[in-house]
């Protein structure tokens, strides 16, 4: 199952890389989705497990990607503070969730800009990167919580500046999780 859930979310954070928009503010590219399995009884959800996590981004001089910056555990970082304040707490065995993420980058993104001179469209490469996570009932096994952030990639921002994107991305994310 573990590997099954890795290809759903690959697939679907590949395939949610088309949203558009402008940039006005250090998170004003970023859209966030959430879909829930409506018959899930959130409240019955009080411990989480990690089922892994995918990072799909090769930039191997830092042009896109801060080097000195662990984004994979600033995201989970973001996400266990995000579900203790759902009242939910990590476990190593037989927990109620499974926890899973992957975070893909695009970057032969295109899309038409306007040039600031004569007003005309002109096709741009617009890099775009996803975060899609996932939370899996382990005794179901089906997906009971769908988030998904969607944003422009954003050349050599700080440290600090990625950090405040994940973090809102995440707490847009989970303000829209069902389980309160």
């Amino acid at each position: 199952m573990n590997t099954l859930l890795k290809t759903i979310i690959l697939i679907t954070a590949f395939t949610s890389f088309l949203i558009t928009s402008g940039c006005s503010t250090l998170t004003g590219d970023i859209e966030i989705e959430t879909h829930d399995l409506p018959e899930s009884n959130y409240g019955t959800y009080k411990t989480y497990a990690w089922a892994g996590s995918a990072q799909i981004v090769f930039d191997p001089i830092g042009q896109w990607e801060q080097p000195t910056l662990n984004t994979d555990e600033e995201v989970k970082f973001n996400i266990n503070r995000e579900l203790r304040s759902k009242g939910m707490y990590e476990v190593q065995d037989n927990p109620d969730l499974l926890v899973a993420f992957a975070a893909g980058v695009d970057m032969s993104s295109l899309e038409l800009k306007q040039t600031p001179n004569s007003n005309k469209d002109i096709l741009t490469n617009v890099p775009k990167a996803a975060l899609v996570v996932a939370l899996v009932d382990t005794k179901t096994g089906y997906m009971v919580w769908l988030g998904l952030a969607e944003g422009d990639v954003q050349e050599q921002q700080s440290i600090k500046n990625i950090r405040k994107r994940i973090d809102y991305a995440i707490t847009e994310m989970f303000r829209r999780y069902n389980g309160e």
